[in-house]
């Protein structure tokens, strides 16, 4: 392929990098207004499961755009693709710690299999670099949790 061809589209950059305001604004908001720390807490979480269901949409996508990928069925795309909507689902009902540690744990281990499925497919040599720099910056959002001050009680789901 042409270096054209492969070029990232700045409008996918745009939307990528854009798509971390969330993350960053709503961790920095954690640590610099205590007095609401549990709303923004609930902010950042929801936000993070609401991404890493659409990281594994893409498979799904992906799936049915090449229903037999390197000769083989993408029933495990397919399967795999509605795995991160039910993470992020669990870590809503479970306390802020242990949320946002479900939710690392699903981008991680989501840009693993977003590895194996570049080796199945020619995936354009962008998104790769692109969904890591955005893994690494939203999973690291998320670990701010871990050294709130405890000020609010972490461990306690607010129901």
């Amino acid at each position: 392929m042409s270096a054209a061809k492969n070029a990232r589209p700045a409008v996918v950059a745009w939307l990528g990098y854009g798509g971390l305001l969330p993350f960053i604004g709503t961790a920095l908001v954690c640590w610099f207004e205590p007095s609401h720390r549990y709303f923004w807490l609930e902010i950042l979480l929801s936000y993070g499961a609401v991404i890493l269901s659409f990281v594994g949409a893409l498979h799904w996508g992906i799936a049915m755009v090449h229903p037999t990928a390197a000769g083989l069925p993408m029933n495990r795309v397919y399967v795999w693709s509605v795995i991160p909507s039910l993470l992020g689902w669990l870590a809503l009902l479970l306390p802020p710690v242990a949320g946002a540690t479900v939710l690392i744990i699903g981008f991680l281990v989501q840009f693993r299999r977003d590895l194996r499925l570049a080796r199945m497919l020619p995936l354009p040599t962008w998104y790769l670099p692109l969904r890591l720099q955005l893994t690494v910056v939203a999973s690291l959002c998320l670990a701010a949790v871990y050294f709130l001050p405890q000020s609010v009680p972490l461990g306690v789901v607010n129901v």
